[in-house]
């Protein structure tokens, strides 16, 4: 071996590691973003049926995790939707009960009505959920 073809190595640049490094934790970022909104996805549950009518207590409610929505009956035969995801800090719902929906986190509670805050530390509504009730079906929509 001659001196000739033995080269020096060179490294690469702080800069070239840091901004590689930086992307890669982006791409990770970036696709367990996309990873939640697919599990959470209201929209490719469409046409999921949720429960019967007779599941839905007057004046309650059910929380269906899976599909993130809570639906709710404030008065007899009259069903609404709404995002199970706390607008404080996005914990989930749990309760429903006396038409209040209630976030165990920190306590916040909303309308089973119309999603309203009744009582903070939230300072937005829940944001509403479409769903179909045809018969004695309830389905998302």
């Amino acid at each position: 071996m001659t001196s000739e073809s033995l080269q020096p190595i060179s490294a690469p640049s702080r800069r070239t590691v840091v901004t590689a490094v930086g992307a890669a934790g982006l791409a990770v970022a970036l696709t367990a973003c996309g990873s939640e909104d697919e599990s959470s996805g209201s929209a490719d549950s469409a046409g999921t049926v949720l429960a019967k009518t007779s599941d839905i207590p007057e004046g309650g409610g059910k929380v269906f995790e899976a599909q993130g929505v809570v639906v709710t009956q404030p008065t007899a035969g009259t069903y609404k939707a709404f995002s199970s995801k706390c607008t404080h800090q996005g914990c989930a719902v749990k309760g429903i009960e006396n038409d209040v929906i209630n976030c165990p986190c920190h306590g916040s509670q909303f309308s089973a009505t119309d999603g309203s805050v009744k009582k903070g530390p939230a300072t937005q509504p829940l944001a509403a959920a479409n769903i179909t009730v045809d018969g004695d079906s309830i389905t998302l929509a």
